[in-house]
C-alpha cells in the first residue's frame, strides 16, 4: 500500500511539472584579470522552473604587451533563477565547474576551474532578452593568475 502511495504521489507530481524550457546567449564582455581583454562566447541549457543547467563556452584574447594570457574555458553550471521575471527582469545565481586553457606565449597550462556568479536576463520583446553576468573563476594552482573575473552582455533566446 506504502509504495502505491509513493508511486500517485510522484506521478501527481510530475504531471503538475511545469514544462521544461530552454535558452540560449551569444556574448562579449570582458576578463578583468590581471587586465581587461575581450571574450565572447556562447551559453546554452535547459531546466524547469527555479533550477536550470547549461553548458558555456568563453575565449578571451592574450595581451602580450600587458603579459596577459588567452584563457578559453568549457564550464557546466547549475542556474538558481527567479521562476517568473520581476518587471521584466529575471535574476539568477550561478555555480559550476569546468575546465580550462589559459596560454601566454609557450607557457600553457590546462585544468579544473569552479566557478561563482550571477547575473539577470532582462525581457527585450518576446522570446528576446539581454543577459548581464559576472562570474569568478578559480583557475587551478599552476595558473598565471587566479581567481580570474569576468563580465559580459550578450542577446539570450528563450524557446
Amino acid at each position: 500500500m506504502h509504495r502505491l502511495k509513493v508511486a500517485a504521489a510522484l506521478a501527481i507530481a510530475l504531471l503538475g511539472a511545469s514544462p521544461a524550457w530552454a535558452d540560449a546567449t551569444l556574448f562579449i564582455g570582458a576578463t578583468t584579470t590581471p587586465e581587461n581583454r575581450a571574450v565572447k562566447g556562447f551559453a546554452a541549457g535547459g531546466g524547469f522552473l527555479v533550477v536550470a543547467f547549461e553548458f558555456e563556452y568563453a575565449s578571451t584574447s592574450a595581451d602580450e604587451d600587458t603579459l596577459s594570457p588567452s584563457l578559453k574555458t568549457g564550464m557546466v553550471n547549475v542556474l538558481f533563477q527567479s521562476p517568473i521575471a520581476i518587471h521584466g527582469f529575471q535574476p539568477y545565481f550561478t555555480t559550476g565547474t569546468g575546465v580550462y586553457r589559459e596560454r601566454l606565449g609557450d607557457l600553457v597550462e590546462t585544468g579544473l576551474a569552479p566557478n561563482v556568479g550571477g547575473g539577470v536576463k532582462i525581457g527585450l520583446a518576446g522570446p528576446l532578452r539581454l543577459r548581464v553576468d559576472y562570474r569568478v573563476l578559480k583557475l587551478g594552482s599552476g595558473a598565471l593568475y587566479s581567481p580570474a573575473h569576468r563580465v559580459y552582455a550578450g542577446l539570450n533566446l528563450k524557446f
